[in-house]
């Protein structure tokens, strides 16, 4: 059974920087590309960022390219996202999810397993 578990988020200043990590299990992280998005209150879930199961291609969302860095380490089934200059806007629960076909890796319906999520809040 596939398993994925986010941490690391937190309330933080802006500007801070926070890691999240993304913990997998089930046999399914090797060689699937894996994929970070986030949810506001109100809105729906949005791409932030994916990286290949090789590491070899990462793809960020406008909002967020400059400031966050997603990457990961195949030994421990674990992809992280590295985020720093943190804006109030990028307030949101954050979620990682296993890439399972071949649509677009920067749409929701390209990932079949997701985490729980963990909550950013960034204040002003």
């Amino acid at each position: 059974q596939v398993q994925l578990v986010e941490s690391g988020g937190g309330l933080v200043q802006a500007g801070a920087s926070l890691r999240l990590s993304c913990a997998a299990s089930g046999g399914i992280f090797g060689m699937n590309a894996m994929g970070w998005f986030r949810q506001a209150p109100g809105k729906e879930r949005e791409f932030v960022s994916v990286i290949s199961w090789s590491a070899s291609n990462t793809l960020y969302a406008d909002s967020v390219k400059g400031r966050f860095t997603i990457s990961r380490d195949n030994a421990k089934n674990t992809v992280y996202l590295h985020m720093n200059s943190l804006k109030p806007e990028d307030t949101a629960v954050y979620y990682c999810a296993v890439r399972t076909n071949y649509a677009d890796w920067t749409q929701v319906a390209a990932y079949a397993y997701w985490g729980q999520g963990t909550q950013v809040t960034v204040s002003s």
